[in-house]
Parts: C-alpha cells; structure tokens; sequence
C-alpha cells in the first residue's frame, strides 16, 4: 500500500492526534448556525497554518457536517511549485494524517482517468512537497470520516475548466455523492511577498481587501473564467485553477449561486502593530 506522509505536521497544524481533534472541533464550535437548505456541491477553502485560517476553513467543515455524508471528497489543490504540468492526481493508495488514513477513491481517480483521455496526469511528485490539500485532511476526516478522498493539484490555467467539466460529467455518470473543495489562499500583500503597492499600515490592509473583493465578486457570481483572469492580473489567489475547477464543477451538477460565508485576514486574525505581511482568506459555499 503506497501512502502520502505529511509534511507540516507540526507545523501549520499539530502533529498528534489528540491536539488536532481539539483544534478542529474547537474551530467548529465557534461557527454560528447556518442555513443548510442548500446542498454542498463545492466550496473553497484556505490552506495556511490553522492558526491563521483555520476559523475560516470552519465555516465550510461545519456545512460539510450539515449535509448528507458524501461518498467522496475531491480536494482541488493549489500549485505552489514549479513542473506541474497540467491536472493531476495522486497516485499514492491513501494519505496519512495523524487522525489516521484517508483512503483514495480509485474507481473513482480510474474513471476520470480514463475520461480525460491524456488531459489528466496522475503522479505523486506534484504532491509531494505541496500543503494545499494536506492541511484540509484532518477537517474532512472530522467532518465526513466515512468519505474517500481524490487529491488533484490544479495549475491556474483554462485546462482547469475542462477539469471541472470532467469532474462534473464522471461524478454524475458514477452516481456518487461527492463534494468538491477548492484549497486557495487569496492576495499575498506585503515587502516580504514583493507586493505592497499601497505602502504598510491601514492603507495596505485597506488595498489588500479591495483586491480581494474583486475576486471574490468573481467566484460569487460563479464567473469560472473571470476567477482565472482576476487572479493572474491582480494577484488575488495562489489556487484560483482549483476553485475555477470547483465553480464549473458546481454549474454541471446545477449549482445556481455562490455564497461568500466568511472572510479574513491573517492580520485580521492576529493583529500586531500596523499592517505590513498579510494574507487573504475566505470561505464559500456553492450549491
């Protein structure tokens, strides 16, 4: 059996157990009630350190928690490494987290597979060095603990439409309950991130958040196209293929809106002194 071993594990989240049932369940605590009328067909999540994004990655878990138990959870990874050159999956049999394993769906990775017909690369060296989707592992197994996962980093180019397509059409012919996540971080704003055109201080923080608006007006409106072109003009998103990905997804399976459930800032989150390093993060619900 091939597994995919953590690699920030005691790092951006804890390394036992123990410590991360406590975190999770405590993030899940803190969200309000939420109108579950609607079901999840997909979402978008963040991936920094829980410590910054955890309480906003919440507002999506506790939804999750909400609905029917899905068959499948299809993690759609950002791309922070160069040499990924297109869509692609896992080929490891299951990830380990410190909750346990997570075990891959490979009728379903077989189908899509053979669906893409070349379009969709399976290899675990995109995977090996990437956090994206590892540090959505120990929510999902909380939140859906009977589900199987499907792990895709996802390059922010057009290929991400078609992905989402596939997505769409394999997951309807299957006849599985699934749901899609997409894990993306949004406007990395600061010196230390080679992007601070309004300075440090309140003006920063205030430009950073306009940026943001701007992409998310995009992904609300479920504008897969306009995600991608926002995000490489502007710099709004690191993983703005995966949630592309995730919006046409959603359309396919009849998604009608996009909702915006939460939004932040890392130095919203812990402020200290002016505003200067900062990220992006926000949670949403398409259904």
């Amino acid at each position: 059996m091939k597994v995919r071993k953590p690699i920030v594990s005691g790092t951006f989240y804890p390394a036992d157990k123990h410590s991360c049932l406590q975190q999770i369940e405590g993030y899940l605590a803190q969200v309000p009630e939420l109108d579950t009328s609607r079901p999840l067909l997909a979402a978008l999540v963040p991936h920094a350190g829980w410590y910054y994004s955890g309480a906003t990655a919440a507002w999506v878990y506790r939804t999750l928690q909400s609905q029917p138990a899905p068959d499948t959870v299809i993690l759609l990874g950002a791309v922070h490494r160069w040499g990924v050159a297109g869509a692609t999956i896992a080929a490891a049999d299951a990830w380990q987290t410190p909750i346990g394993l997570a075990d891959i769906d490979d009728s379903l990775r077989t189908e899509l597979l053979a669906a893409g017909n070349g379009s969709i690369l399976i290899d675990d060296a995109a995977h090996a060095e990437d956090h994206a989707i590892e540090v959505q592992l120990p929510f999902v197994q909380v939140s859906a603990p009977a589900a199987c996962i499907l792990p895709i980093a996802v390059p922010p180019d057009a290929r991400a439409l078609q992905l989402g397509r596939l997505l769409g059409k394999v997951v309807s012919t299957s006849r599985k309950n699934a749901v899609v996540l997409a894990s993306s971080d949004l406007t990395h704003y600061g010196p230390n991130y080679g992007m601070a055109p309004a300075g440090t201080g309140q003006a920063g923080l205030e430009w950073a958040h306009r940026n943001d608006q701007q992409f998310l007006e995009r992904a609300v409106a479920m504008d897969a196209e306009g995600v991608l072109e926002a995000a490489d003009r502007t710099r709004s998103a690191c993983g703005a293929g995966a949630l592309a990905a995730a919006i046409t997804y959603a359309q396919q399976l009849g998604a009608r809106a996009g909702q915006l459930l939460y939004y932040t800032t890392s130095y919203e989150v812990h402020p200290r002194g002016q505003p200067s390093d900062l990220v992006g993060y926000a949670a949403m619900h398409y259904g």
